[in-house]
């Protein structure tokens, strides 16, 4: 009986650890968001989303995915390796959006329509390495179980980043206050988790074997070939939704609706990165006859921790935007309550997408991402005429009634995987 609930214990000190870090790293930005609301316009933090959008289309493909398989493999030598190749693919990608950003410079700002993100463009390459970085350090401690280095490492970013901000901002810096703070914020916090990584697991390092790389690189050629192409259309639909926003509606309704997307997601974040993780490495170390119950329980337990919170943001998010971050933020506070079903939903199932990564199924999630990434854009894109909140409420009818497919079809193969033992 022990053994059966050692394993929970464990795993609500993990969640717990993550929750702590998380909450602290979170709180920081919800803390200063009335102080940059009033002291960023509309317009700088559309033009800081747009910067952000490009980035995450690039940071994409920064280790080609391979930081996932750093937890699958039993052997240690093997998931050191998996690190050093995701790295190197890290290395290469910077450099080729290094590239892109200095010879396609104008191309890509007249295909945007926004001039102001010319210069900025030069700083992607940082981001999108740092980034990179963080995601391959990120998962090797979640392997080690090294919660509170991911801990510390968020409080690290949002600290510094939110500082920056703060500075900036008050020194009348325009966006730059909000996309140079970031930059500075990923950055440190990265390096955080390299020193300590550097420092305590140097015996690992010494595993590393050129000809194991190459190995591994074939071994796990499916989540380049497979999942990689599933997130690159996941943040395509992120980043494109965001860019016809900007293009189609104003830079101003941008920021509006970055805001509302930023702080819906926020008090979910606190809860769902860490509960995200923990559930990560937990059903890729259980038999798969047992992910049916496990996904169950979690769907039943995450609906009643979140819906309450969507529930007030639905009422009475308008009047707590207006009155937290100022007149000017209305359209913001509608937005929130127009995707509050949206994002609901969402929560829900961003853990789950990782059961297709252990059932070795990325080609079913990669179909499905398509699906959902075309829906919203094809909707901006034909109904750019009206007004946005009315294309918003279309946007998020739309991808509700997809989520709740998506969570019939986890439900689906991780009860196929039950039936599978009696048979």
């Amino acid at each position: 009986m022990l053994n059966k609930l050692k394993p929970k214990s464990e795993f609500s000190r993990n969640v717990l650890t993550l929750m702590t870090g998380t909450t602290i790293a979170q709180a920081i930005p919800i803390a200063i968001s009335p102080i940059l609301t009033r002291i960023y316009t509309p317009e700088d933090f559309g033009l800081f989303a747009l910067y952000i959008s490009i980035a995450l289309l690039f940071a994409t493909a920064a280790t080609g995915r391979y930081e996932l398989a750093i937890m699958l493999p039993k052997k240690e030598s093997d998931a050191v390796n998996i690190v050093f190749l995701s790295l190197l693919i890290t290395l290469i990608i910077t450099l080729l959006t290094l590239f892109i950003v200095f010879f396609f410079n104008q191309s890509i700002t007249n295909i945007l329509g926004n001039q102001d993100i010319s210069s900025w463009l030069y700083f992607i390459p940082f981001t999108v390495f740092f980034m990179g970085l963080y995601q391959s350090l990120n998962y090797w401690n979640n392997r080690k179980k090294e919660y509170k280095r991911l801990a510390i490492s968020r409080v690290v970013q949002s600290g510094v980043t939110g500082g920056a901000n703060l500075g900036m901002g008050g020194l009348q810096f325009g966006a730059s206050g909000l996309i140079v703070g970031n930059i500075i914020g990923q950055s440190l916090s990265t390096l955080y988790l390299f020193n300590h990584v550097y420092k305590e697991d140097s015996r690992s390092i010494r595993l590393f074997n050129k000809i194991k790389i190459i190995a591994l690189l074939k071994k796990y050629k499916k989540l380049p070939l497979l999942n990689m192409p599933n997130v690159l259309i996941d943040n395509f639909r992120l980043s494109g939704i965001n860019i016809l926003i900007a293009k189609f509606f104003t830079t101003s309704t941008l920021g509006q609706f970055a805001l509302a997307w930023k702080m819906v997601q926020t008090p979910m974040s606190v809860i769902g990165k860490s509960l995200s993780q923990v559930f990560f490495q937990k059903i890729a170390s259980v038999k798969r006859d047992e992910l049916y119950a496990i996904i169950k329980k979690f769907i039943v337990k995450a609906s009643l921790v979140a819906l309450p919170i969507f529930l007030i943001i639905y009422f009475f998010s308008v009047d707590i935007f207006s009155f937290v971050f100022g007149e000017n933020w209305s359209e913001a506070g509608e937005a929130a309550s127009v995707m509050s079903p949206w994002l609901f939903l969402n929560f829900l199932t961003s853990p789950l997408s990782q059961i297709f990564i252990i059932l070795n199924k990325q080609e079913i999630m990669l179909i499905f991402s398509i699906f959902y990434m075309a829906t919203p854009l094809a909707i901006l894109y034909l109904f750019q005429d009206l007004e946005f909140i009315n294309a918003l409420n279309m946007v998020t009818l739309s991808m509700s009634i997809m989520l709740l497919i998506f969570i019939g079809m986890v439900l689906f193969y991780a009860k196929r995987e039950e039936n599978l033992k009696y048979e």
